[in-house]
Protein backbone atom coordinates (compact mmCIF):
# COMPACT_ATOMS: atom_id res chain seq x y z
CA UNK A 1 0.00 0.00 0.00
CA UNK A 2 1.42 3.45 -1.11
CA UNK A 3 1.61 6.38 1.42
CA UNK A 4 -1.46 8.33 0.25
CA UNK A 5 -3.74 5.04 -0.16
CA UNK A 6 -2.44 4.36 3.72
CA UNK A 7 -3.98 7.90 4.43
CA UNK A 8 -6.92 7.68 2.80
CA UNK A 9 -7.65 3.89 4.43
CA UNK A 10 -9.94 5.86 7.39
CA UNK A 11 -11.99 7.53 4.79
CA UNK A 12 -12.43 5.74 2.02
CA UNK A 13 -16.35 5.28 1.29
CA UNK A 14 -16.29 9.28 2.49
CA UNK A 15 -13.84 10.20 -0.73
CA UNK A 16 -15.72 7.85 -3.09
CA UNK A 17 -18.80 9.90 -2.03
CA UNK A 18 -17.09 13.15 -2.48
CA UNK A 19 -15.54 12.28 -5.68
CA UNK A 20 -19.04 11.54 -7.28
CA UNK A 21 -20.75 15.23 -6.05
CA UNK A 22 -17.68 17.26 -6.97
CA UNK A 23 -18.19 15.10 -10.87
CA UNK A 24 -21.78 15.56 -10.42
CA UNK A 25 -21.03 19.72 -9.62
CA UNK A 26 -18.77 19.91 -13.12
CA UNK A 27 -21.52 17.71 -15.39
CA UNK A 28 -23.13 20.50 -17.80
CA UNK A 29 -26.03 19.83 -20.35
CA UNK A 30 -24.27 22.36 -23.00
CA UNK A 31 -21.83 21.17 -25.05
CA UNK A 32 -18.99 23.39 -24.97
CA UNK A 33 -19.17 24.46 -21.28
CA UNK A 34 -19.44 20.52 -20.91
CA UNK A 35 -16.34 19.50 -22.13
CA UNK A 36 -14.78 22.28 -20.93
CA UNK A 37 -15.74 20.83 -17.24
CA UNK A 38 -14.90 18.10 -18.20
CA UNK A 39 -11.17 18.40 -18.75
CA UNK A 40 -11.27 20.58 -15.69
CA UNK A 41 -12.81 17.03 -13.92
CA UNK A 42 -10.47 14.68 -15.46
CA UNK A 43 -7.27 16.84 -14.38
CA UNK A 44 -8.07 16.31 -10.78
CA UNK A 45 -4.87 15.43 -8.72
CA UNK A 46 -4.46 13.70 -5.44
CA UNK A 47 -7.49 15.53 -3.87
CA UNK A 48 -5.42 16.17 -1.05
CA UNK A 49 -7.61 19.13 0.22
CA UNK A 50 -10.83 17.43 0.14
CA UNK A 51 -8.92 14.44 1.59
CA UNK A 52 -8.14 16.55 4.84
CA UNK A 53 -11.37 18.13 5.28
CA UNK A 54 -13.07 14.74 5.65
CA UNK A 55 -10.34 13.45 7.53
CA UNK A 56 -10.36 16.36 10.47
CA UNK A 57 -15.14 15.10 10.23
CA UNK A 58 -14.26 12.09 10.54
CA UNK A 59 -12.62 12.59 13.86
CA UNK A 60 -15.86 13.62 15.53
CA UNK A 61 -17.87 10.35 14.06
CA UNK A 62 -19.47 9.30 10.78
CA UNK A 63 -19.00 12.56 7.81
CA UNK A 64 -22.19 14.09 7.00
CA UNK A 65 -23.43 15.43 3.30
CA UNK A 66 -22.34 18.77 4.75
CA UNK A 67 -19.15 18.03 5.38
CA UNK A 68 -18.72 16.29 1.93
CA UNK A 69 -20.34 19.37 0.45
CA UNK A 70 -17.81 21.50 2.03
CA UNK A 71 -14.91 19.75 0.60
CA UNK A 72 -16.68 20.01 -2.60
CA UNK A 73 -17.23 23.69 -2.09
CA UNK A 74 -12.99 23.98 -1.47
CA UNK A 75 -11.80 22.49 -4.40
CA UNK A 76 -14.12 23.80 -6.61
CA UNK A 77 -12.97 27.25 -5.16
CA UNK A 78 -8.90 25.81 -5.55
CA UNK A 79 -9.63 25.06 -8.39
CA UNK A 80 -11.06 28.16 -10.09
CA UNK A 81 -8.20 30.33 -8.42
CA UNK A 82 -5.73 27.84 -10.45
CA UNK A 83 -7.72 28.67 -13.25
CA UNK A 84 -7.48 32.22 -13.31
CA UNK A 85 -4.12 31.94 -12.07
CA UNK A 86 -2.84 29.89 -15.22
CA UNK A 87 -4.21 33.27 -17.36
CA UNK A 88 -2.78 35.78 -15.20
CA UNK A 89 0.61 34.06 -15.12
CA UNK A 90 -0.13 33.41 -18.86
CA UNK A 91 1.16 29.43 -17.99
CA UNK A 92 0.68 26.75 -20.83
CA UNK A 93 0.92 23.73 -18.45
CA UNK A 94 -0.13 22.49 -14.68
CA UNK A 95 1.39 19.73 -13.04
CA UNK A 96 2.84 18.72 -16.62
CA UNK A 97 -1.05 19.19 -18.22
CA UNK A 98 -1.80 21.43 -20.55
CA UNK A 99 -3.97 24.34 -18.80
CA UNK A 100 -7.48 25.43 -19.44
CA UNK A 101 -6.23 28.60 -20.84
CA UNK A 102 -3.87 26.63 -23.08
CA UNK A 103 -6.81 24.03 -24.24
CA UNK A 104 -9.25 26.61 -24.75
CA UNK A 105 -8.14 30.34 -24.60
CA UNK A 106 -8.19 33.30 -22.30
CA UNK A 107 -11.95 34.12 -22.96
CA UNK A 108 -12.92 30.48 -22.37
CA UNK A 109 -10.42 30.15 -19.35
CA UNK A 110 -11.80 33.57 -17.22
CA UNK A 111 -15.24 32.08 -18.03
CA UNK A 112 -14.54 28.86 -16.91
CA UNK A 113 -13.53 30.03 -13.64
CA UNK A 114 -16.22 32.50 -12.99
CA UNK A 115 -18.34 29.35 -13.16
CA UNK A 116 -16.09 27.05 -11.06
CA UNK A 117 -16.44 29.91 -8.36
CA UNK A 118 -20.53 30.47 -8.90
CA UNK A 119 -20.76 26.63 -8.47
CA UNK A 120 -18.39 26.69 -5.21
CA UNK A 121 -20.69 29.17 -3.58
CA UNK A 122 -23.67 27.46 -4.16
CA UNK A 123 -22.27 24.09 -2.94
CA UNK A 124 -21.10 26.40 0.30
CA UNK A 125 -25.12 27.16 0.40
CA UNK A 126 -26.45 23.98 0.18
CA UNK A 127 -25.01 23.20 3.15
CA UNK A 128 -27.46 25.20 4.98
CA UNK A 129 -23.98 26.78 7.50
CA UNK A 130 -23.67 30.42 6.81
CA UNK A 131 -20.81 29.67 8.49
CA UNK A 132 -19.70 27.21 5.80
CA UNK A 133 -20.46 30.22 3.66
CA UNK A 134 -18.83 32.78 5.32
CA UNK A 135 -15.09 30.93 4.94
CA UNK A 136 -15.70 29.94 1.43
CA UNK A 137 -16.53 33.65 0.56
CA UNK A 138 -13.82 35.30 2.93
CA UNK A 139 -11.43 32.52 1.37
CA UNK A 140 -11.54 33.80 -2.09
CA UNK A 141 -10.67 37.04 -1.06
CA UNK A 142 -7.57 36.07 0.88
CA UNK A 143 -6.33 33.94 -2.16
CA UNK A 144 -7.11 37.29 -4.68
CA UNK A 145 -4.83 39.20 -1.82
CA UNK A 146 -2.51 37.01 -2.30
CA UNK A 147 -1.70 37.17 -5.64
CA UNK A 148 -2.15 40.70 -5.80
CA UNK A 149 0.44 40.95 -2.67
CA UNK A 150 3.26 38.76 -4.57
CA UNK A 151 2.52 40.89 -7.83
CA UNK A 152 3.40 44.22 -5.16
CA UNK A 153 6.13 42.53 -3.53
CA UNK A 154 8.21 41.76 -7.17
CA UNK A 155 8.28 45.66 -7.38
CA UNK A 156 9.23 46.01 -3.63
CA UNK A 157 13.15 46.14 -3.83
CA UNK A 158 13.27 44.70 -0.17
CA UNK A 159 13.87 40.71 -0.02
CA UNK A 160 12.85 39.39 3.27
CA UNK A 161 11.24 36.16 4.88
CA UNK A 162 8.39 38.09 6.33
CA UNK A 163 6.96 39.36 3.09
CA UNK A 164 7.32 35.48 1.00
CA UNK A 165 5.69 34.07 4.57
CA UNK A 166 2.99 37.23 4.34
CA UNK A 167 2.50 35.96 0.58
CA UNK A 168 2.30 31.70 1.37
CA UNK A 169 0.07 32.59 4.18
CA UNK A 170 -2.70 33.76 2.09
CA UNK A 171 -1.58 32.04 -1.31
CA UNK A 172 -1.32 28.70 -0.10
CA UNK A 173 -1.68 28.03 4.11
CA UNK A 174 -4.94 29.82 4.27
CA UNK A 175 -6.62 27.32 1.62
CA UNK A 176 -5.37 24.17 3.64
CA UNK A 177 -6.70 26.18 7.13
CA UNK A 178 -9.86 26.29 5.36
CA UNK A 179 -10.13 22.99 4.49
CA UNK A 180 -9.37 21.66 8.04
CA UNK A 181 -11.75 24.47 9.76
CA UNK A 182 -14.73 23.57 7.21
CA UNK A 183 -14.34 19.84 8.37
CA UNK A 184 -14.47 20.63 11.92
CA UNK A 185 -17.55 23.18 11.48
CA UNK A 186 -19.17 20.99 9.25
CA UNK A 187 -18.91 18.35 11.85
CA UNK A 188 -20.92 20.43 14.77
CA UNK A 189 -16.96 20.69 16.46
CA UNK A 190 -16.49 22.62 19.65
CA UNK A 191 -14.24 25.89 19.53
CA UNK A 192 -11.17 24.28 20.92
CA UNK A 193 -10.77 21.34 18.25
CA UNK A 194 -11.97 23.89 15.40
CA UNK A 195 -8.64 26.55 16.20
CA UNK A 196 -6.40 23.31 16.39
CA UNK A 197 -7.67 21.68 13.23
CA UNK A 198 -7.44 25.13 11.55
CA UNK A 199 -3.96 25.72 12.49
CA UNK A 200 -3.07 22.17 11.08
CA UNK A 201 -4.27 23.05 7.92
CA UNK A 202 -2.42 26.12 8.01
CA UNK A 203 1.15 24.37 8.99
CA UNK A 204 0.16 21.79 6.58
CA UNK A 205 -0.58 24.42 3.65
CA UNK A 206 2.82 26.05 4.64
CA UNK A 207 4.80 22.99 4.30
CA UNK A 208 3.14 22.75 1.26
CA UNK A 209 4.18 25.88 -0.35
CA UNK A 210 7.91 25.55 0.79
CA UNK A 211 8.36 22.24 -0.67
CA UNK A 212 6.73 23.38 -4.32
CA UNK A 213 8.98 26.00 -4.14
CA UNK A 214 11.92 24.01 -3.58
CA UNK A 215 11.28 21.82 -6.34
CA UNK A 216 11.71 24.95 -8.56
CA UNK A 217 15.77 24.83 -8.00
CA UNK A 218 15.58 21.30 -9.40
CA UNK A 219 15.00 20.61 -13.11
CA UNK A 220 11.78 17.98 -13.25
CA UNK A 221 9.58 17.62 -16.42
CA UNK A 222 7.02 15.42 -14.21
CA UNK A 223 5.65 18.84 -12.95
CA UNK A 224 5.48 20.90 -15.61
CA UNK A 225 7.95 23.61 -13.73
CA UNK A 226 11.79 23.96 -15.08
CA UNK A 227 14.39 24.81 -12.82
CA UNK A 228 13.84 28.85 -12.08
CA UNK A 229 10.31 29.09 -12.97
CA UNK A 230 9.58 31.64 -10.28
CA UNK A 231 12.56 33.53 -10.94
CA UNK A 232 11.45 34.02 -14.40
CA UNK A 233 7.98 35.45 -13.29
CA UNK A 234 10.06 37.74 -10.82
CA UNK A 235 9.38 35.69 -8.04
CA UNK A 236 12.26 34.92 -5.37
CA UNK A 237 11.49 31.95 -2.77
CA UNK A 238 12.67 30.79 0.62
CA UNK A 239 16.02 29.59 -0.18
CA UNK A 240 16.58 32.31 -2.31
CA UNK A 241 15.69 35.05 0.03
CA UNK A 242 17.80 33.27 2.68
CA UNK A 243 21.30 32.80 0.33
CA UNK A 244 20.62 36.55 -0.61
CA UNK A 245 20.47 38.32 2.97
CA UNK A 246 23.25 35.83 4.63
CA UNK A 247 25.64 37.08 2.39
CA UNK A 248 27.15 40.60 2.04
CA UNK A 249 27.34 39.91 -1.83
CA UNK A 250 26.37 43.22 -4.09
CA UNK A 251 26.84 41.16 -6.96
CA UNK A 252 24.29 38.55 -6.21
CA UNK A 253 21.92 41.28 -4.47
CA UNK A 254 22.00 43.23 -8.00
CA UNK A 255 21.56 39.78 -9.40
CA UNK A 256 18.32 39.37 -7.49
CA UNK A 257 17.22 42.54 -8.48
CA UNK A 258 17.25 41.90 -12.04
CA UNK A 259 15.05 39.36 -11.16
CA UNK A 260 12.47 41.22 -9.34
CA UNK A 261 12.51 44.00 -11.97
CA UNK A 262 12.45 41.21 -14.93
CA UNK A 263 15.40 42.19 -16.60
CA UNK A 264 17.48 38.97 -15.52
CA UNK A 265 18.79 36.43 -18.52
CA UNK A 266 18.57 33.13 -18.77
CA UNK A 267 22.27 32.94 -17.35
CA UNK A 268 21.22 35.26 -14.42
CA UNK A 269 19.02 32.90 -13.43
CA UNK A 270 20.80 30.17 -13.76
CA UNK A 271 23.77 31.86 -11.57
CA UNK A 272 21.12 32.69 -8.77
CA UNK A 273 19.72 28.97 -8.54
CA UNK A 274 23.31 27.73 -8.29
CA UNK A 275 24.45 30.77 -5.89
CA UNK A 276 21.29 29.51 -3.73
CA UNK A 277 21.83 26.42 -3.53
CA UNK A 278 26.01 26.52 -3.20
CA UNK A 279 25.24 29.13 0.04
CA UNK A 280 22.69 26.89 1.95
CA UNK A 281 19.31 28.02 0.51
CA UNK A 282 17.90 24.41 0.39
CA UNK A 283 18.76 23.06 3.50
CA UNK A 284 17.37 26.41 5.01
CA UNK A 285 14.04 25.73 3.58
CA UNK A 286 14.02 22.05 4.34
CA UNK A 287 14.74 23.20 8.08
CA UNK A 288 12.26 25.99 8.00
CA UNK A 289 9.53 23.23 7.14
CA UNK A 290 11.35 20.39 9.50
CA UNK A 291 10.49 23.16 12.48
CA UNK A 292 6.25 23.34 11.28
CA UNK A 293 6.13 19.73 10.48
CA UNK A 294 6.94 18.73 14.07
CA UNK A 295 4.64 21.68 15.41
CA UNK A 296 1.90 20.02 13.06
CA UNK A 297 2.79 17.21 15.26
CA UNK A 298 2.70 18.33 18.15
CA UNK A 299 -1.14 19.58 18.05
CA UNK A 300 -2.20 15.37 16.73
CA UNK A 301 -1.69 14.49 20.51
CA UNK A 302 -5.41 15.80 21.05
CA UNK A 303 -6.91 13.05 18.45
CA UNK A 304 -8.73 10.56 19.99
CA UNK A 305 -9.20 8.65 16.73
CA UNK A 306 -6.50 6.48 16.54
CA UNK A 307 -7.04 5.82 13.03
CA UNK A 308 -7.41 9.50 11.98
CA UNK A 309 -4.49 10.70 13.87
CA UNK A 310 -2.35 8.83 12.06
CA UNK A 311 -3.61 9.58 8.89
CA UNK A 312 -2.53 12.78 9.80
CA UNK A 313 0.57 12.37 11.04
CA UNK A 314 0.97 10.37 7.28
CA UNK A 315 -0.48 13.23 5.67
CA UNK A 316 2.02 16.08 7.17
CA UNK A 317 4.81 13.50 6.29
CA UNK A 318 3.38 13.16 3.01
CA UNK A 319 3.53 16.90 2.39
CA UNK A 320 7.05 17.28 3.61
CA UNK A 321 8.59 14.04 2.09
CA UNK A 322 6.81 14.42 -1.23
CA UNK A 323 8.80 14.59 -5.04
CA UNK A 324 5.99 15.97 -6.64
Amino acid sequence: MDKLAAIRQPVLQEMAQYKALFDNALTHDDDFLGQALDYVRRRQGKMMRPLLVVLMARELGDVSVDSLRSAVTLELLHTASLVHDDVVDESGERRGQRSVNAVYDNKVAVLVGDYLLSTSLLQAAMTGNIGVVEIISRLGGTLSEGEICQLANIRNEAITEEAYFHIIHHKTAALFAACAELGAISAGADAEYVARAKRFGEIVGLCFQIRDDIFDYYADNRIGKPTGNDMREGKLTLPAIYAINNADNQEVRALAMRVKNGEATADDIAALVDYTKAHGGIEYAQRRMEELHAQALSLLDSWHNAEVREALRGYIDFVVERSL
